[in-house]
């Protein structure tokens, strides 16, 4: 890609970046109560922690989509295959199923994000490295695995739901879906570092994918470990989404949605742009639903739902457009 194409992309982002803020903003002060401070203050401390939850949840799974894409090369697929949802539901069914909805696990946020994160971030590491190495290396098998493991934690998941008392289902239902109301500023906290500690030990591999969506043979014969880094890439995609899913809840199509607009706008090769765009389309997509969740349909309807609608048309859309194609 040439300059001129460059700084014309970068000039596409900074729009996107300005629409972004101009979103941010209108979450933030739309029905802020400016005559009377105390309310004033009380709106901020409720919308600024959301509004910090949402732009984190759409750095993790807008930088995390555009590399899983790159790693499968495929753009119309989603982390969501590497069951990460899935397993994110089983975790909270089976507390719940265990100990009950009182439980603190249950209860805390603090203590369900760690259960979350820990349990997630095990099976991310242990059972996809296995799984790489037995495999001898072969990205499309370990998808094929992914979406098994996912059918496998739906199946137990909806036993346990089964024979689940009413009122414990009832309860654990809020979980289930994704919510950014009544964040915690120290669960944010810590997923800022979780992620910052991947990208500080991925920024090696992370410089090279422009060089290896080229194919792994012409990446090898320019120096490029081609499996370690897409093994590293892999369990770093999959941290990324476990961190996302474990602060807000599953939410589907998000990522193939925001990666496909960013790869549509720009038109380019530059992983940089790329990540920033997908980002950026994710901030505006979450903060936007979310104002109309809260100023709009009063909480009635949580934003997933509106994700899950317009990405499951996005998705037709891409598969008929690349049919035609």
């Amino acid at each position: 890609m040439n300059h001129a194409a460059y700084r014309t992309n970068s000039r596409k982002l900074l729009i996107l970046a300005l629409f972004v803020l101009l979103t941010a903003a209108a979450y933030l002060f739309a029905e802020a109560h400016w005559g009377n401070e105390r309310l004033f203050r009380y709106a901020m401390r409720l919308r600024i922690p959301k509004l910090a939850a949402m732009l984190i949840t759409a750095f993790a799974i807008g930088g995390a989509s555009i590399v899983f894409q790159s790693i499968i090369q495929n753009t119309i697929v989603t982390p969501c295959l590497l069951g990460m949802n899935s397993l994110y539901m089983l975790i909270h069914t089976a507390v719940v199923f265990a100990v009950g909805s009182s439980s603190l696990f249950a209860v805390n946020a603090n203590a369900a994000f760690a259960v979350d994160l820990i349990l997630m971030g095990v099976t991310a590491t242990v059972v996809y490295s296995y799984f790489f190495r037995k495999t001898r290396h072969n990205v499309l098998y370990v998808l094929l695995i992914g979406t098994v493991l996912s059918s496998l934690f739906s199946s137990i998941q909806t036993a346990m739901v089964r024979v689940m008392d009413p009122n414990e289902y009832d309860a654990l239902l809020s979980a289930l879906t994704a919510s950014f109301s009544n964040i915690n500023s120290e669960i944010m906290g810590l997923s800022v570092v979780v992620m910052a500690v991947v990208v500080l030990v991925l920024r090696r591999e992370l410089k090279l994918l422009d060089v290896m969506t080229l194919g792994k043979n012409q990446a090898i014969n320019l120096g490029v470990d081609y499996d370690r880094c897409i093994r590293r890439l892999l369990l770093g995609v999959t941290l990324f989404i476990a961190v996302a899913t474990a602060m807000v809840g599953p939410i589907s199509f998000l990522g193939l949605v925001i990666a496909n607009l960013s790869r549509q706008l720009l038109k380019t090769f530059r992983h940089g742009q790329l990540i920033a765009g997908s980002v950026l389309f994710g901030m505006m997509i979450l903060v936007g639903g979310q104002l109309l969740v809260e100023r709009v349909y009063s909480y009635t309807v949580p934003v997933s739902v509106f994700i899950m609608v317009g990405g499951g048309i996005y998705f037709l859309y891409l598969l008929l457009s690349r049919k035609g194609a």
